[in-house]
């Protein structure tokens, strides 16, 4: 996972939060958007995606040798 992909996903994690927090989003759907922020953060945190496996993706710069 690539240093760009990390900071989207913990950008976005702190948008729900805020929205979460400002009460913009709130019920079922705020359940579901604070779910997926938290597994952006963990998936930033740790550098890895299980679904970039699956589908072959990869966003982390090929080193040169």
């Amino acid at each position: 996972m690539g240093s760009a992909d990390k900071l989207i996903r913990v950008l976005i994690a702190v948008v729900i939060a805020v929205l979460y927090y400002l009460g913009k989003i709130e019920g079922t759907l705020a359940l579901v958007l604070l779910a997926f922020s938290l597994i952006f953060l963990l998936t930033s945190l740790f550098s890895f995606c299980p679904l970039y496996v699956i589908f072959g993706i990869n966003t982390c710069k090929k080193e040169t040798k």
